[in-house]
């Protein structure tokens, strides 16, 4: 039995745990460092410097030579993830944990289905279907229902 993809399932459900925990964490630091801004700032200090030791730790050097290489895309992720940590921040006290991170998920599975309908970014090519069309209605379904209470 191939263990992988249950291994990765389970690490991926964590971090999503992890990221319902980010939100009021940062939300809660907002308030004291004055602002989602500065809070975003705060909490990625925070992670590199975490993502400094255990790169240390494990040896992890760049391949230079696929450094030089990559799309000019692939430089911007942690935009991607400032973005994210400011917006939940800001967020949480206005709208609660649930609401925000069923929105985030929802907007997540938006462009989820546009990169692989079209195979952006280097990602697998998966085309827009109704039944995948139908799932991201149910989480915007439940957009809706956590929001009412």
């Amino acid at each position: 039995m191939n263990l992988g993809p249950w291994i990765a399932m389970i690490a991926v459900v964590l971090a999503g745990g992890a990221t319902a925990l980010q939100a009021p964490t940062n939300a809660k630091l907002a308030g004291a460092v004055a602002g989602p801004v500065n809070a975003a700032f705060v909490s990625f200090a925070v992670g590199t410097a975490a993502l400094g030791i255990v790169a240390a730790f494990l040896h992890a050097r760049p391949d230079m030579t696929a450094v030089r290489g990559l799309p000019p895309y692939a430089w911007i992720g942690g935009l991607y993830g400032a973005v994210f940590v400011v917006a939940a921040a800001w967020a949480v006290p206005r709208l609660g944990v649930a609401t925000t991170i069923t929105l985030m998920v929802a907007g997540q599975l938006l462009i989820s289905l546009v990169l692989d309908h079209f195979g952006a970014l280097g990602v697998p090519r998966a085309p827009i279907s109704l039944t995948r069309v139908a799932g991201v209605a149910l989480v915007i379904a439940g957009v809706v229902l956590v929001r009412r209470g």
